[in-house]
This record gives C-alpha cells, structure tokens and sequence, in this order.
C-alpha cells in the first residue's frame, strides 16, 4: 500500500478519539501520521523485515493504548498512535502484494516478515500493489475521517496527501520505467 494509505489508516483509527476530545487531536494525529511512515524507514535497510513487526508488533501497541486510556495526556497518546498505527501499517502490507518495484511482472512470495515465527508472511494481493487502483480507492475511503474530524493545518496535510496519493496512482506504472538502476 501507499504511504499515505498507511497514514490514513492511522488518522482514521484514531478520528473517533480525536472527535471527542479534541484537545487531543493533534497529539493524535502527529502519533498517526509517524507511525504510518516510520516501518517504511527500512527502505534503506531490509524492507519490510527490519521495521515492520506485523504480529510482535501487537506486543507494543496494547500496552500503549492501556497506558493512554489510564493517563491520557498527549504525549501518552500520541505514543499509542504511533504504536497502533505502524502495527496496522506491517499488518497491512501483508494483504498486499510483495516489495518489488513492479509486482505486476515480477510477483514475490514475500510481503512482510513475522519476527515471532521466523518467516516470511505470503502476500494475500487484495491490493495488488501500492498505487494500483484498489489502493487509491482505499485511501480516499480513509482520508474522509481526517478530512471531517481534524483541523487547520492537519486537513490541509491530509488533502495535499491525497492529492499526492492520486497523482502516483494516476503514474505508478510509469514510476518503473523512471527509476534508476541503482535503486532497483
């Protein structure tokens, strides 16, 4: 899925919350969007094995949504915002395709690795990979909570996001034929 896909997901979890208690919503939003960014850090490393913990990652989000509704202050949950969301971002890579650049021609049997086990999680390919059409629908579908409940500068991020989430839907199939070989 799509970066942004990963933050909206986040920024919809957490709308509700944020709905009713605002004093809190850009706690929760900050939390959102790092956490939905954070697990795709190991581009630079081993991608989707070194920051994505789809299952360990459980470990960590519950405690801190405990910790957050026994002292919610924001740094609490915006803690749990994170934790929550880049749990969601490694469990949903998993109903994708896999890493490669072009999953259309070269079709990986890895979508995301599973610390606990050991082992590689196999790509379900709901969305076939990020920027397919499915993926820009989803994301669209999961900006509307950020877009109705959050404010200011966070509505404006969250339109620019899907205005940016779009446009690579609209040239994701280009994108290959653009990149460098060293990035390959």
């Amino acid at each position: 899925m799509m970066a942004t896909t990963h933050v909206f997901t986040g920024l919809a979890v957490v709308a509700p919350v944020a709905y009713h208690v605002p004093e809190f919503g850009t706690a929760l939003a900050l939390g959102a969007i790092l956490g939905g960014l954070a697990p795709d850090l190991d581009l630079a490393f081993a991608h989707r094995r070194t920051f994505h913990f789809p299952v360990a990652g459980l470990a960590t989000a519950a405690p801190a949504v405990a910790v957050a509704a026994v002292a919610p202050a924001s740094a609490t949950l915006a803690v749990a915002a994170f934790a929550v969301t880049a749990w969601l971002h490694a469990v949903s890579d998993s109903i994708g395709g896999g890493p490669e650049m072009d999953p259309w021609n070269d079709r990986s049997d890895r979508a995301v690795y599973d610390h606990v086990r050991g082992r590689w999680l196999r790509p379900r390919r709901w969305i076939r990979y990020d920027g397919a059409p499915e993926d820009a629908v989803l994301g669209v579908a999961l900006a509307v909570p950020a877009l109705l409940v959050f404010e200011g500068w966070l509505v404006t991020a969250a339109a620019g996001g899907l205005a940016v989430s779009l446009l690579y839907a609209l040239c994701r199939r280009r994108l290959v034929a653009w990149t460098p070989d060293w990035l390959e």
